[in-house]
This record gives C-alpha cells, structure tokens and sequence, in this order.
C-alpha cells in the first residue's frame, strides 16, 4: 500500500466526505481509492464484446486476397 499526503480544496474534501458517507467508507482513503477506480475505468482497456469477439474470428477465417503491390492494389480497387 503507498501513502501519500495530499493537498485538497474545501470542495474535494466536501465531496470525499460525501463519497465516504454513502458508501459507508472507513475513511478518506478509501473514498479516494473508489472514486480514482470508478473514473480509472474509463482510461483502461475496455472488454470486447462476445459478438465483436465472434465476428473478428469469423473473419480471421475467411480466404485472403493477394494484393502484391501497391500499384496492383490501385488497379484492382480503380484508385489513383
């Protein structure tokens, strides 16, 4: 476990004391270790979905089409 002291304003500390209330917390530390996990969610890798999961395999399946080269790809796809 890392300590750390920290300075906070009237306001964190008035939503801290909230957090820590209604989640009946034993302390501060604790309402900070939920709220940085609770908004840290959204930095990680979210799951994939099973259907995404699904689809990806099924596609990972499927016959490949030889391209060659980036002038062949061009001609096959009419692009300039």
């Amino acid at each position: 476990m890392v300590q750390a002291m920290i300075q906070i304003s009237n306001d964190a500390n008035q939503i801290l004391n909230i957090v820590k209330a209604r989640h009946n917390l034993k302390d501060k530390s604790e309402a900070i270790e939920k709220i940085v996990l609770n908004y840290g969610v959204d930095f990680l890798e979210p799951e994939l979905r099973p259907e995404f999961i699904a689809k990806m395999n099924k596609i990972s399946k499927e016959k490949t089409i030889k391209i060659g080269t980036l002038e062949n790809f061009r001609k096959r796809y009419k692009m300039n």
